[in-house]
């Protein structure tokens, strides 16, 4: 799926349509009637991690009729997330461990605000998560860049396209809609592109005895960072993907943290300039030292198996019995580097 960069960008996209109405519909979605966007106003939008949040909000002269095209579909996904609270509330084995600041098991950081009851005019958001080769169009629909498996050349279908008043256009494409009943509440001290992302969190994160590559695909702690930045932040911090981060000091931590957060701010800065990010692991056969390159699928017992490409003499697997570095308190947090600023983007 897209990663924090790509994400950023897409809603560096939608922005310009902040403020205008929905005027036209289409699309093949069939969890969301993309008719129910009919005359809505695209209020607001938010990025966090991979995701991308859309506030939409009737027509004033609608509701005032009774006629508001939310009501119907918001109906159904109001009460499956009133259920799904309800069951994180009453269930603690849904919760990780860290007291009151844990979050949900598998969560990236997203909370959701809310009660029992929606007043009239409460906020409804589009959550839009993206597949593997998930997109946003503007103004011009995706065309096939080669023949399916049959021979055919046929254009991808959106998932939902949205005309708006100031007679431009949004094709989503290979993505899930949801809508959430209230605000969605981020924790920006997660997002590998905030510049609230807190390197201590992130640190004593990567300090567990788990491989390290199984906690940077962890979106409590580094939402945002996908396989992509992944390997190519393990190949140029010079880690094996299967280290235990209980084996490495401190400044190794430290210099992986630094290439996650200057990889993926070079990566978003080439995407609104228009260039290729360049990768100097990822799905290469070897690495710049002419070394040969190992691929594996690596992933936790019962989990996600992602493919992960390293060196192995650059990338030196480190033994289990090497006498453990003491890790100290990350309380503090360091300030973070930036290749470019964020700001605006």
């Amino acid at each position: 799926m897209p990663e924090g960069p790509s994400v950023r960008k897409f809603h560096h996209l939608v922005s310009p349509f902040v403020g205008q109405q929905v005027v036209k519909t289409g699309g093949s979605s069939k969890k969301l009637n993309p008719t129910s966007f009919q005359s809505l106003w695209l209020q607001d939008s938010q990025v966090h991690g991979k995701k991308l949040f859309l506030r939409f909000d009737p027509d004033e002269e609608a509701v005032s009729l009774g006629n508001s095209p939310l009501s119907e579909p918001l109906r159904e996904g109001e009460q499956k997330d009133k259920a799904r609270h309800h069951q994180e509330a009453s269930d603690p084995s849904s919760w990780s461990p860290g007291g009151d600041s844990a979050v949900p098991s598998g969560d990236d950081g997203l909370q959701c605000l809310g009660g029992d009851t929606l007043a009239g005019g409460a906020e409804r958001w589009l959550q839009v998560s993206f597949g593997l080769f998930g997109s946003i169009r503007v103004n011009e629909f995706s065309r096939a860049k080669k023949a399916n498996k049959r021979g055919d050349w046929r254009d991808p279908v959106p998932r939902l396209v949205l005309h708006f008043s100031g007679s431009g256009f949004l094709a989503f494409y290979n993505c899930q809609m949801t809508w959430r009943f209230s605000s969605p509440v981020v924790s920006p001290t997660s997002d590998i592109l905030s510049e609230k992302f807190h390197r201590g969190q992130a640190l004593e994160a990567l300090g567990r005895e788990q491989p390290i590559c199984y906690t940077l695909l962890d979106q409590r702690y580094f939402s945002g960072l996908g396989n992509i930045i992944k390997n190519e932040a393990l190949f140029r911090a010079g880690i094996h993907p299967l280290s235990p981060g209980s084996l490495l000091g401190l400044p190794r931590l430290e210099a992986l943290v630094d290439h996650v957060v200057a990889f993926s701010a070079d990566w978003l800065q080439g995407k609104f300039q228009g260039t290729r990010q360049h990768t100097q692991i990822y799905q290469k056969e070897q690495c710049p030292a002419g070394h040969q390159v190992v691929r594996e699928s690596l992933g936790p017992p019962g989990g996600f198996q992602r493919l992960t490409w390293w060196c192995p003499q650059c990338q030196p697997r480190l033994s289990a019995d090497e006498p453990k570095q003491l890790q100290p308190s990350w309380s503090v947090q360091p300030p973070p580097i930036w290749s470019f600023a964020l700001k605006g983007l």
